[in-house]
């Protein structure tokens, strides 16, 4: 079962590109979603998520080519689980973002989008990212 999130708020590190064997580009990135409340008494407080996020294909590429820390972007994508033993030997986990779709924030920049020619649909039949980074 797939379902679309989407959320909004600002890389806390430019994005990390790499490539696969298969030489399928990979993105990682972390986003910071912040969300301010006020108290019955009127207090105000901020709590921020952060997500991980895993690009694969052509997206991968062009987000490492077009955002970097500190820029607001809308991110939309699957999440998704991931679990595996650390270095001791316990057991961890994490959920994660695989992203279908990325752009700048633009109540706070201004983007002049540029088409690529190329395409390189070789995220859909990926499963796995994490052995990349």
């Amino acid at each position: 079962m797939n379902s679309s999130t989407n959320f909004t708020g600002n890389l806390t590190r430019d994005p990390e590109l790499k490539f696969l064997d298969g030489g399928a580009a990979v993105a990682r990135f972390t986003v910071a979603v912040s969300e301010k409340r006020k108290d019955r008494n009127g207090v105000e407080t901020e709590t921020t998520s952060f997500f991980d996020c895993d690009a694969i294909g052509t997206i991968a590429e062009n987000v490492a080519s077009s955002l970097k820390k500190g820029d607001r972007v809308v991110v939309t994508g699957n999440l998704k689980q991931r679990s595996w033993d650390d270095k001791d030997g316990n057991k961890r986990s994490a959920i994660e973002l695989k992203v279908e779709s990325v752009g700048p924030d633009l109540r706070f920049a201004v983007a002049v989008p540029a088409r690529k020619t190329t395409t390189n649909d070789s995220y859909k039949n990926f499963s796995t990212p994490e052995d990349a980074f």
